[in-house]
């Protein structure tokens, strides 16, 4: 498949975690020299199935340690990268809650929590932005 300029853009698979917290918040997670925030997670390795990928990325990541058996597949996203122009980041994503402290370690600077149905007053990812967050939205008011 080609775009207009006749470039194929490249693909960046990740597995990324909605996490959900006791009070109904989203966390989410800023890189180091980055301005938007995004769903916690990274680059799936060749080896690796995405749950697992996951697994190690939230503990190197926010020192959150998660059974996989409790993450919910919810559905493969994609959206232009936030942070590497020219590719599209195609994530794997799954629903996880928790109601533990996380906290923000290797490559990232900041973590927040923010209310789901609003943007949090932040710069968010494309992906953030406009796939995963007006998904769980669409969700939350089907179940209302």
């Amino acid at each position: 498949m080609s775009t207009l300029s006749g470039a194929t853009p490249s693909i960046i698979r990740i597995a990324a975690a909605l996490l959900i917290g006791s009070d109904g918040r989203t966390l989410l997670v800023r890189k180091r020299g980055t301005t938007a925030f995004m769903q916690p997670g990274g680059k799936i390795e060749a080896h690796e199935l995405p749950v697992h990928a996951l697994v190690r990325e939230l503990e190197e990541e926010l020192d959150l340690r998660i059974d996989p058996a409790q993450a919910i597949f919810l559905g493969q996203f994609s959206a232009p990268a936030a942070n590497e122009p020219g590719f599209v980041v195609q994530a794997d994503l799954f629903l996880l809650t928790i109601n533990v402290v996380v906290s923000p370690a290797a490559e990232i600077e900041e973590v927040i929590w923010i209310d789901p149905t609003t943007d949090g007053d932040v710069v968010l990812a494309p992906l953030t932005r406009d796939k995963i967050l007006p998904f769980y939205r669409a969700s939350l008011t089907a179940i209302a």
